[in-house]
């Protein structure tokens, strides 16, 4: 395997990267390169509300990722593949006491997922990625790119999260947040992809409820400072008489409009009072108080999506965000009216939006986790897994990224070579998939019964071979000695729980 050198004078990795314990030579530690992604609470608290709010609105926004700079155009075949150390193995959560099972069964692993984070251009993107063995059951094997900016500056990507068996915009085994994050110095450095993969450590995930809105009082309503609504409901006279006499009923508020009512002031006997939708200004220069055109409650922030806020005509203020969440701000003062004779009754509820999450554990406790082998033979069957949904270079889309996809074939017994990504060494086989499978695993010794395997690559890049404008090929980096010691030490690193 080759090796890109550091020049003379470079920087030295800070010690400690390697947990105590872990046997390596000094050449394999100073491989390491590991950043943080969320590594405060805080900041994962801030990650979980961004997926989180508005009933994951931002995991649905997501895009495939697939940027122009993983286009390759030029590719050949190089020769033999040589191991640097003897072959590995870690065995996959639940076969530390191997049992035999025979099956023809193809059924997809539980430990597969979606990979979800904020590129360096403010978009949101997904790739594909597995949950492995690890010492604390909380690491998630995914391809370097889809962990690592490529555009050169080397940092990180924002707000990386994991969520196995995403579906529709569904957390089933709960979301994911990653803290720390670690690959080949080369690749961090260098954007070498013969080392285009990263093990990511991940909090216990969060689950619960999201974003329930919980009825409260108007006087409540009124003194939340967080997300809140109304919502009015037309009423029965009955409902209306019984809710203006129930003292039960006094966290709604009750009116009644008539269609020839006529504008009044509070002092009004029997005067009713309404909302009237204003723009910001009118609202910032309203009075306070109870009077015709005085404040009505605080400002109410709806969340829209992109193409409700572009159709929105109405008086308050729109925010427009294709990425994430647009939203619409109403504003609202009180108009005072004596009832008409063809009467209309309403109820307005008030909501606040609460989160109740709750801490659903370790990652591999929930949906288990891969093995892990190195230098292991090519020529072998493997399986692969992940979300393709990215069109071919033809335009042709035949993915939706909703669902998972599996190729089953044999690794080439001669390397790829790639020299626009730097790639001297790659297996690969034949696999027809676009951009979003990237990042998934290669399981060799794949057991249809129990969903387990042995982790010996993930997708890196996507190829066209033969220039029908079709993708037909997938490639990986080589796991080797070298990549052992990096998942060594991701898998010996600890993250904990968000939630006490």
């Amino acid at each position: 395997m080759k090796r890109i050198l550091l020049p003379a004078g470079g920087a030295i990795l800070a010690t400690g990267l390697l947990a105590a314990g872990l046997a390596g030579t000094a050449q394999a530690q100073s491989d390491v390169a590991s950043d943080p992604l969320a590594k405060t609470a805080a900041q994962a608290a801030e990650t979980l509300d961004f997926w989180s709010k508005s009933n994951y609105a931002a995991l649905k926004q997501a895009v495939a990722f697939n940027p122009d700079a993983l286009e390759v155009k030029k590719i050949k075949s190089g020769g033999g593949y040589s191991s640097d150390t003897k072959p590995g193995a870690v065995l996959p959560i639940g076969e530390e006491k191997k049992v035999t099972v025979k099956t023809q069964n193809v059924n997809l692993p539980k430990t597969i997922g979606k990979v979800f984070f904020e590129g360096r251009d403010g978009k949101l993107y997904w790739c594909s990625g597995t949950s492995i063995q690890s010492q604390y059951r909380n690491l998630v094997a995914t391809a370097g790119h889809c962990v690592y900016d490529i555009a050169g500056n080397d940092e990180v990507v924002s707000r990386w999260v994991f969520v196995p068996g995403y579906y529709q915009g569904k957390a089933p085994w709960g979301l994911y947040i990653g803290k720390q994050a670690f690959t080949h110095y080369d690749f961090d450095v260098y954007e070498d992809f013969d080392r285009d993969y990263a093990f990511v450590t991940v909090y216990n995930g969060i689950g619960g409820t999201l974003n329930k809105p919980k009825q409260v009082t108007k006087a409540e309503f009124e003194a939340y400072k967080g997300e809140k609504f109304a919502k009015d409901v037309e009423v029965s006279r009955e409902e209306y008489r019984k809710g203006r006499l129930d003292p039960k009923t006094t966290d709604s508020y009750w009116r009644q409009k008539g269609s020839k009512a006529e504008l009044a002031g509070p002092d009004y006997p029997g005067a009713e009072v309404t909302k009237y939708e204003v723009t910001e200004k009118q609202y910032k220069a309203a009075p306070v108080g109870k009077a015709n055109g005085a404040k009505f409650g605080e400002p109410v922030v709806e969340h829209v999506t992109y193409k409700e806020a572009l159709a929105y005509k109405g008086p308050g203020t729109v925010k427009l965000d294709q990425n994430t969440n647009s939203t619409i701000t109403h504003y609202y003062v009180q108009m005072w009216y004596k009832p008409g004779a063809d009467k209309k009754f309403f109820r307005t509820d008030f909501f606040t939006v609460v989160h109740e999450v709750k801490d659903v554990g370790r990652l591999g406790d929930n949906v288990g986790g891969q093995g892990v082998a190195w230098n292991q033979p090519t020529g072998k069957y493997v399986r692969t897994f992940g979300y393709p949904a990215g069109p071919h270079p033809d335009g042709n889309k035949p993915y939706t990224g909703v669902t998972p996809k599996w190729c089953y074939g044999k690794t080439q017994s001669k390397v790829l070579q790639v020299p626009a990504r730097k790639v001297e060494e790659h297996q690969s086989f034949r696999c027809a998939v676009t951009a979003g499978y990237d990042g998934g695993p290669w399981l060799y010794k794949y057991s249809n019964a129990k969903r387990l395997g042995y982790v010996t690559g993930v997708t890196s890049l996507i190829v066209d071979t033969d220039g029908n404008s079709r993708y037909d090929t997938i490639t990986s980096a080589l796991f080797d000695g070298e990549t052992s010691a990096i998942y060594k030490a991701a898998a010996a690193s600890w993250s904990g729980k968000l939630i006490p």
